[in-house]
């Protein structure tokens, strides 16, 4: 199919996503990214937030979160190391917002600035999770 481009989400521990996508938007480090094949070469740091991948051939769409990582777009093939990622369906709200609210206690109880930047990193890629689950339940 000269239409699609090959699509390879994979984190520290397992694959995530491997197929055959139409269109790919992910988060980039100054924006929102959409890919369609035959892109322009690049490779660019990604922020936490959700990649979607419309597949080929229609059907749903798949929703990853991502907690950041790194992307690389040939004209055939997309390829996300991911620091962590999440398939759609395992987002765990309850647990998100757990773990925002413990996040957000320790931005309290930070002193310095090296404690201060870790818990904020902490808090931003919490949103993000929670943006994407958000994103996941309007559909």
């Amino acid at each position: 199919m000269a239409n699609t481009i090959h699509v390879d989400v994979v984190s520290a521990e397992e694959s995530i996503f491997s197929g055959e996508a139409e269109f790919v938007v992910l988060p980039g480090e100054v924006g929102e990214l959409g890919i369609y094949p035959q892109h322009t070469p690049l490779i660019t740091r990604i922020r936490p937030g959700a990649v979607r991948i419309t597949p080929a051939g229609g059907g749903e769409e798949h929703l990853i979160f991502v907690a950041g990582g790194i992307l690389e777009v040939q004209p055939k093939v997309i390829t996300v190391l991911a620091d962590t990622a999440i398939r759609g369906a395992d987002l765990d709200e309850a647990k998100a917002n757990e773990a925002l609210k413990k996040a957000e206690d320790a931005r309290a109880k930070a002193q310095d600035k090296q404690e201060i930047a870790a818990v904020e990193s902490e808090l931003a890629m919490l949103a993000a999770q929670l943006a994407a689950i958000r994103k996941l339940r309007k559909r």
